[in-house]
Order: structure tokens, then C-alpha cells, then sequence
């Protein structure tokens, strides 16, 4: 049991609240910290992948000690075809997280292996009866509601793979879909970090959130196997299950996890609603709070809910592309809407991931010909056919 006191004290060291500490201590280093993290180390156990594209003004200089691995392109496979895109990719790491916040913080600002117990605005109890008292609360631990939530899920096991041999990949495969369809839309995802060291994560857009982490191990053996690549071990392993977004209550989505702290990341609904992406959405928050004049608990509790009611707004048409994919298209034909999406121009792709297409690009991803039927699709465009259903049933 203890005391703490802070300018800003952040619960959750994860992705999103990583990134807050590291934007309010570069950009505000006047500023006192505390992190609580319920892990004894920062960041989890992930590997977060994004587009140069993705990244906001400002947004660089912050992520670049982040970064593990950076390729100038990246490849997709289709049973209708293979393509190359010239989008530098890059990957960040747990590890790399972790390491950067102790840089960037003093041991004392950080707490790990801690949960809380309850949090306000201004202050956080630890389960240990640590009492934390803060100028402001930064929630960041995470969705833990998904009942005012439509969609489906998105979830993988991937594992970091050493090889007896050269892979020979050049660039990253973010999504080969020639596998076998399995569980709804499956993809494997490919990062080749080093020669004889690659990531092979086994995905799935699927309607239920069942994981079975040991078939999805044996699929990417299978997988490596089929490659050519004799594995001589497994580096590290991780698995996650996500919200993809078809619709929802946003005010209901919020109260359920609002305590009077400032919400953070994925537990203010900061990420992409179809591709589950949040490393752009967590990056472009903590940079835009940490240049908020006002950081006391009422302001900041403004800035959160405002800025995260105006992205929920804005995801209207990326959260009807959900309800597209998992209403209209049968689970083993779903790999044929990014099998379409794909075939688009390069920069639509882009700032498709950013979440920012222009009216343009929402016209071109729906007009021609739509890979799923056509009454199925009308039905879920007018709302009067089929509907994703609620994640927390």
C-alpha cells in the first residue's frame, strides 16, 4: 500500500497509453507522470504494424524509436491475383515500447503489476489499497463492453518464426488469401524481419469470438510448411480478438467504462471500425491532447469525449462497409470484397487505412460491380435486409 501523486496519472501501459506518456513527456516535460500497467512489463505482447500514410503531422518523431522493422512496400495474394504496392510499411514491437517509456519516464513514474481497483477523474485505486491522485485520470485499459456494439471480430494467432533457411520474402504480405477460407474471411500475414526470421499471423473476419489457439498454430505450421521453411523455433507468440464495427450506441458504448476519467484508445472507441487498426488513431490522440492548453480532469474529460464522439461520427461509412461484409457476403465469399478493394488505386488504399477517404474514394469502393449480392447489399445499405448482430449477445 502507498501513496502517489501526479500531474496526469495513466492507467493502462498499453499502445494508447504508451503513447499519451510519451507525447506529454516529450512535449510537456514539465508535467509529472504515473503509469499503472497490470503487466510487470510495458505494451503487452504485440507487434503493431502500419502505413507511412497512416501517421498524422507531428506524428514521426514520436513513433520512429517505436519502429523494429520498415520496408519500402508490401505485397497482397488473391486467388484472382498477386500486386505489389509501393506504400512504405513498417512494424513496431511490444518490446520497443516498453523500452522507450523507461527511457522517457523515471522508474518512480512507473507502476507495474498493479490493477485498479476504481478510478475518478482525479484519482485511482489501486487492488494493493495504493491511493494515486492526479490533476487528471487518462483511462486507457482497454474496450471492456461490447454490448452496445454490432459487427463481428477479428482474430489471430501470430508467431515469430526461426528459420533453418532464408525465406526469401523481400517485403511484407499483409494480407494472402489464397488459404483456405475457414471461420469467415481468412488471411495469413507475413513480416519478414529478418532473413531467417519471419512473423506469420493466422487471421479471420469472423462472426463469433471463439479463439482456438491451437489449431490456429497448427495452420501456420501447415502454412510455413507449404512456403518451404523448415522452422527451428518459435521466437514469440501472440493472439487477440477484436471488435470489427457495423454499428452501435456510441453514448451507451461510452458510459459503460466512464468513471469521470478521461478515456483513452480503444476504451473510447479510438480505432479503426473495420480493419480494428489503432496505432494512427492512438498516435493522432496523444499528440492532440498533449497540445491541449487545459490538462485539469474537467478539460481534458471535454476534449476526450468530444474528440472521440466526433471519430465515432466520422466512421459512419467505414462501419457500414462492416455491415457489408459480414450481412450481405456468406463467410467463405468474404474474402472477395478486399479481393475488389484491393484492385483500387494505391493512394485510395492508403487513406482508406487512415481514415480519411474523400467522397470520391466511398463512391469507388462501392460502384461496378459489388462482390457481394445485390439484394443482400441494398438490403444492408437501406437498412432493410439483413444486420450484423450485437457483439455482446
Amino acid at each position: 500500500m502507498g501513496v502517489a501523486q501526479a500531474d496526469i496519472a495513466i492507467l493502462g501501459g498499453g499502445l494508447a497509453g504508451g503513447l499519451v506518456a510519451l507525447a506529454l513527456s516529450r512535449l510537456r516535460p514539465d508535467l509529472s507522470l504515473v503509469l499503472v500497467e497490470r503487466d510487470h512489463t510495458l505494451g503487452g505482447n504485440h507487434v503493431w504494424s502500419f502505413f507511412a500514410s497512416d501517421l498524422p503531422q507531428g506524428g514521426e518523431a514520436l513513433i520512429a524509436p517505436l519502429i523494429d522493422a520498415a520496408w519500402p512496400a508490401y505485397d497482397v495474394r488473391f486467388p484472382g491475383y498477386r500486386r505489389t504496392l509501393e506504400t512504405p510499411y513498417h512494424a513496431t514491437t511490444s518490446h520497443r515500447l516498453d523500452q522507450a517509456l523507461r527511457l522517457a519516464l523515471p522508474p518512480a513514474a512507473i507502476i507495474t503489476g498493479a490493477e485498479v481497483a476504481t478510478c475518478t477523474g482525479t484519482t485511482a485505486t489501486l487492488t494493493d489499497g495504493t491511493q494515486i491522485t492526479a490533476g487528471a485520470v487518462i483511462d486507457a485499459r482497454g474496450v471492456a463492453d461490447f454490448n452496445s456494439i454490432t459487427g463481428g471480430w477479428q482474430k489471430f494467432v501470430g508467431q515469430r518464426l526461426k528459420l533453418a533457411a532464408p525465406h526469401g520474402l523481400p517485403r511484407p504480405t499483409v494480407m494472402d488469401a489464397t488459404v483456405a477460407q475457414h471461420d469467415g474471411y481468412r488471411f495469413v500475414y507475413c513480416l519478414p524481419f529478418a532473413r531467417d526470421e519471419i512473423f506469420v499471423e493466422d487471421t479471420y473476419y469472423a462472426d463469433g469470438p471463439d479463439l482456438d489457439r491451437d489449431l490456429l498454430v497448427q495452420r501456420i505450421a501447415d502454412y510455413a510448411k507449404a512456403q518451404g521453411w523448415q522452422v527451428v523455433g518459435v521466437l514469440a507468440e501472440e493472439q487477440g480478438v477484436l471488435p470489427v464495427v457495423a454499428g452501435g450506441d456510441f453514448t451507451r458504448l461510452r458510459s459503460s467504462v466512464d468513471g469521470g476519467a478521461v478515456l483513452a484508445g480503444a476504451r473510447a472507441g479510438l480505432f479503426h471500425p473495420l480493419t480494428s487498426y489503432s496505432l494512427p488513431d492512438a498516435l493522432r490522440f496523444a499528440l492532440a491532447l498533449a497540445a491541449e492548453p487545459d490538462l485539469g480532469a474537467q478539460s481534458l474529460a471535454k476534449f476526450s469525449e468530444h474528440y472521440a464522439r466526433t471519430h465515432w461520427n466520422n466512421g459512419w461509412y467505414y462501419r457500414k462497409l462492416t455491415a457489408l461484409l459480414f450481412a450481405a457476403a456468406q463467410p467463405d465469399q468474404r474474402y472477395r470484397v478486399m479481393q475488389r478493394f484491393y484492385s483500387l488505386n494505391p493512394r485510395l488504399i492508403e487513406r482508406f487505412y487512415a481514415g480519411q477517404s474523400t467522397l470520391i474514394d466511398r463512391f469507388r469502393i462501392l460502384a461496378g460491380i459489388p462482390p457481394v449480392p445485390v439484394s443482400a447489399a441494398l438490403g444492408v445499405l437501406t437498412g432493410l435486409g439483413a444486420r450484423p448482430k450485437a457483439l455482446g449477445a
